[in-house]
């Protein structure tokens, strides 16, 4: 049976948390004399905020957690999803003592907040296709690993994890918390259900989203973590008071308001996805595209390195994953435009490739 409290750093339990003037008149309408505000405005042109945004994001949540199929005390809004995986690092890990579970390869940032907060990392590798190897994963958790980061679809591999293989770690962890991190969920198409749905019977499972990607909201810096009650409580005790700023607040509604607009936007990404696999799988230096559930692909070149020294050259931006663990000779290449992904195929057309 998990108990959160057993999971818990012992004096989180009982930390009392930053009161901000807004946790203690949530009203709208008064004169706000209570949080050293400036009254006079802001030196912005539209002399707006001034006043300090809703440390709850309530009117967000609102509107997200029905669409999400998730209750509003289920989910946690941070700036960015790295402020999640930090703030459930440090709730659960005692630095020197405790684990964390990384599969790579896998977004690096697990490991940085990980190192940040000086907790082990231990890491099991994923198989040659990118799935989890089960019995070693399930063989490396111990009595002090904290944390199992599972991300899925994966970066960089782009492929969605087995939901079996998932469960089973779930089920097999119940003195860890298991974090599906689903940053590109919205890519895997319409016959995948979110782990958000196990949310109720999993009370260890953790499942991260973004505004990041399929909302195209990169520059808000705005994540979406769902988990039980009782862990998003903790989480808001222990995040900053204003974490997310009014701006950013503002436009996640306004966002919120264009559902159909970023269903669109997907399709249209998915279209060019499978067009621009099929245009590189042509190429004759290129050994190998990976399946992406995505909005990205894995490809591995012939001398990737000099193939992404000579895209740079034509100023095509792509990410060489080479020295990442099974991504040997392996180039991310982000799906683009029609006429960006036209200037991609052209350039690698054009390069010459060292024999």
């Amino acid at each position: 049976m998990f108990n959160l409290a057993a999971v818990l750093r012992p004096h989180i339990a009982s930390l009392t948390p930053y009161s901000s003037a807004r946790d203690e008149y949530t009203g709208t309408e008064g004169v706000f004399l209570d949080a050293n505000e400036n009254a006079l405005g802001s030196t912005t042109h539209s002399g707006q905020y001034n006043r300090y945004p809703d440390p709850h994001q309530t009117a967000i949540k609102a509107r997200l957690a029905p669409l999400k199929g998730v209750q509003t005390n289920q989910l946690f809004l941070g700036n960015g999803s790295d402020e999640p995986i930090d703030l459930l690092v440090r709730a659960t890990c005692r630095p020197g003592v405790d684990n964390v579970l990384l599969l790579p390869p896998t977004y690096g940032m697990y490991e940085v907040s990980a190192r940040l907060n000086d907790v082990t990392v231990k890491k099991v590798p994923l198989t040659t296709d990118y799935q989890l190897d089960l019995p070693a994963v399930l063989a490396a958790i111990d009595a002090q690993t904290k944390i199992i980061w599972i991300c899925s679809p994966n970066n960089p591999s782009g492929n969605l994890i087995e939901s079996d293989a998932i469960r089973q770690v779930i089920e097999a962890a119940n003195s860890a918390l298991v974090v599906v991190d689903e940053a590109y969920i919205d890519f895997a198409g319409p016959g995948y259900a979110s782990w958000t749905t196990y949310l109720d019977t999993y009370p260890n499972l953790v499942v991260l989203q973004t505004f990041s990607k399929a909302w195209g909201l990169a520059a808000l810096r705005l994540g979406m973590c769902f988990a039980s009650a009782e862990l998003i409580r903790v989480m808001n005790i222990i995040k900053p008071p204003y974490n997310i700023s009014a701006p950013s607040q503002a436009l996640a509604l306004d966002a919120l308001d264009h559902v159909a607009q970023k269903e669109a936007m997907v399709q249209q990404t998915l279209t060019e996805r499978d067009r621009l696999a099929r245009q590189l799988g042509t190429l004759p230096n290129v050994q190998h595209v990976f399946p992406s559930d995505a909005n990205f692909l894995l490809v591995r070149f012939d001398e990737a390195h000099s193939v992404f020294e000579q895209l740079i050259d034509s100023k095509v931006i792509v990410r060489d994953r080479s020295s990442v663990t099974r991504c040997e000779d392996c180039l991310r290449i982000t799906v683009g435009t029609e006429a960006e992904n036209a200037r991609l195929m052209d350039v690698l057309h054009s390069i010459a490739v060292p024999i």
